[in-house]
């Protein structure tokens, strides 16, 4: 595959899987050996990408993912981005709050025979605990009744 190619394919992850959370696309954009490597060990191959995204749908509503760089080379591509979400229900061990985040986020996909096969993932999950009212002292972690 071309760069573009692959820059096309990541966009798409990222709408079909990330966002509309759409199993059939996992099948279709993922390959069989899929690995994540900054989900925890039960995140790897389809079933574990599909176990996360029912995991993070069943927290977050109101996703959103503004792409803010999208870089590639070779079989890599690499995305510099903007979430936001409302927490709705338990989400990384958190009680539901109804609070929204926005945070920078980092993803770096690889690209094999026109699936993707690995993706690593950074992001400020301290700025997100701080908005969904997690971290001691914030002011965000007051009580809202």
């Amino acid at each position: 595959m071309t760069v573009q190619e692959n820059k096309a394919l990541v966009r798409r992850f990222i709408d079909e899987v990330f966002l509309a959370g759409r199993p059939e696309s996992v099948h279709e954009l993922v390959a069989d050996d899929f690995t994540a490597h900054t989900w925890g060990a039960n995140a790897n191959g389809r079933d574990g990408l599909k176990a996360a995204i029912e995991r993070v749908s069943t927290g977050l509503a109101d996703t959103r993912m503004t792409i803010e760089d999208l870089i590639a080379e070779g079989d890599r591509v690499a995305v510099r981005l903007t979430s936001e979400a409302r927490q709705v229900g338990e989400f990384m061990g958190l009680p539901p709050s109804g609070k929204t985040y926005r945070i920078g986020e980092i993803h770096i996909f690889r690209i094999a025979d026109g699936k993707v096969a690995e993706h690593w993932h950074e992001a400020d999950f301290l700025g997100m605990m701080r908005q969904l009212g997690a971290m001691p002292g914030s002011p965000q972690a007051v009580a809202t009744g």
